[in-house]
C-alpha cells in the first residue's frame, strides 16, 4: 500500500499534463484545418516537381 503514495500523485500529474497539453494544441490553432490537410495530400499537382523532370544523364 506505501506504493499508492507514489503512483496515486504520479498518475494525477500525468494526467494533468495531458489536459494541459491538450489545452494548448487547442489555442494554438493544432486543430482548425483538419480537411485542408487531407485534401492536400491526396490532390492531383498539375506539375510534376523538377526532381522527377530531370533524367539523369549517360556518357
Amino acid at each position: 500500500m506505501e506504493v499508492m503514495i507514489i503512483l496515486v500523485p504520479l498518475a494525477l500529474a500525468l494526467g494533468l499534463a495531458g489536459l494541459l497539453a491538450f489545452l494548448w494544441s487547442l489555442k494554438s490553432g493544432q486543430y482548425d484545418d483538419l480537411e485542408g490537410a487531407a485534401w492536400r495530400a491526396i490532390a492531383d499537382d498539375d506539375e510534376p516537381s523538377a526532381a522527377l523532370q530531370e533524367q539523369p544523364r549517360r556518357s
